[in-house]
C-alpha cells in the first residue's frame, strides 16, 4: 500500500474492544423482553448497519417496544460502561507505527461526536488523530455522508485513503467515498461477512498495520 497517505479509523470494535460490553447491553434488553440471549457467534452474525435492522434481526418486536426507546434504554446502558473498555492489544502500537511511516491518521465514527470525545479523553491516543469525526444520531444513519463530506473537503485524491473498519458498514462507508478499504475481524462483525464484500480481511490490528 506504498500509494496510501490517509488512514481512516472507525473507532468500535476496530480501535475500542467494546464487543462484550454490547453484547451484554444487547442482551439485558433481550433478557427483559424474554428472547433467546445472543452468544458471540450469533451477535457477530446478526449484527449489522443500520441498527435498526440488527435490533429486528436479534428478535425485537417493535410494536411491543420502538425502536428509539430500546436504543436510548440501550445507550443509556452502554455509554457510561463504555469509559472501562480498552483498546485492542496493539492498537496503539499501530497508530505509532502509521505515524512513523508519515502517514496521515482520521478517526470517523458512527457515534455521536460528544460520547466518543468522551471514550477519546480515556487513552493516550488522540495526538495520533488529525481530525477526529462522528455524527449527532445513535441511530447511525449518515456515517457515509459524513465520508463523503471529509473527503470533498480535505481535497484529498480517495485512491489513497484506506478507511480501517470491523463492519461490513465500513466497506460501504469507504465505497461510498470513493476509497479503499480493509477489514479487521475481530470486531462486531463475522469473518464469514466481511470476507464477502471482497477487500482485503485481516485478523487483528497488528495484522493491519504490518501492511504498511
Amino acid at each position: 500500500m506504498d500509494e496510501i497517505t490517509t488512514v481512516v479509523w472507525d473507532w468500535n470494535g476496530t480501535l475500542l474492544d467494546d464487543v462484550e460490553l454490547c453484547m451484554e447491553s444487547i442482551n439485558r434488553l433481550l433478557r427483559e423482553h424474554r428472547l433467546p440471549q445472543l452468544d458471540h457467534e450469533r451477535y457477530q452474525r446478526v449484527f449489522q448497519f443500520p441498527i435498526i435492522e440488527y435490533y429486528r434481526k436479534a428478535g425485537f418486536d417493535f410494536e411491543q417496544e420502538s425502536f428509539e426507546s430500546l436504543a436510548h434504554r440501550y445507550m443509556s446502558y452502554y455509554q457510561p460502561r463504555s469509559l472501562s473498555c480498552s483498546l485492542y492489544e496493539h492498537a496503539q502500537d499501530a497508530l505509532a507505527h502509521l505515524r512513523d511511516k508519515g502517514l496521515h491518521q482520521v478517526l470517523l465514527s458512527a457515534s455521536r461526536l460528544d460520547y466518543l470525545h468522551d471514550q477519546l479523553s480515556r487513552y493516550p491516543i488522540a495526538s495520533y488523530f488529525e481530525e477526529v469525526l462522528g455524527i449527532g444520531d445513535v441511530y447511525a444513519k449518515s456515517k457515509e455522508s459524513l465520508a463523503r463530506r471529509f473527503i470533498s473537503r480535505s481535497g484529498l485524491d480517495p485512491r489513497q485513503v484506506v478507511f480501517a473498519g470491523d463492519s461490513v458498514h465500513d466497506y460501504e462507508v469507504a465505497s461510498a467515498a470513493g476509497c479503499r478499504c480493509v477489514l479487521i475481524a475481530n470486531g462486531h462483525e463475522h469473518k464469514d461477512k466481511l470476507k464477502q464484500c471482497g477487500c482485503p480481511v485481516v485478523t487483528d490490528i497488528g495484522s493491519f498495520a504490518s501492511l504498511f
